[in-house]
């Protein structure tokens, strides 16, 4: 069974960024199939942004 986390094109979106759909199965993703090439990726949730970056070390961190 899967969800859809997002249903985009696979375009560059206004801002610069690729839109992609992502495929989950069990609640679970890797963090490579959401943030690409990327280092960061900006999140919004209830209308308030969150950063998810690598960090040098290779951890992933979620800041508000």
């Amino acid at each position: 069974m899967s969800d859809t986390v997002s249903t985009a094109s696979s375009t560059t979106g206004s801002n610069g960024a690729a839109d992609r759909t992502v495929a989950v199965q069990s609640g679970r993703i890797n963090a490579s199939d959401l943030l690409g090439e990327r280092r960061l990726l900006r999140i919004e949730h209830n209308g308030e942004d969150y950063v998810l970056r690598i960090t040098r070390n290779n951890k992933l961190i979620l800041t508000k």
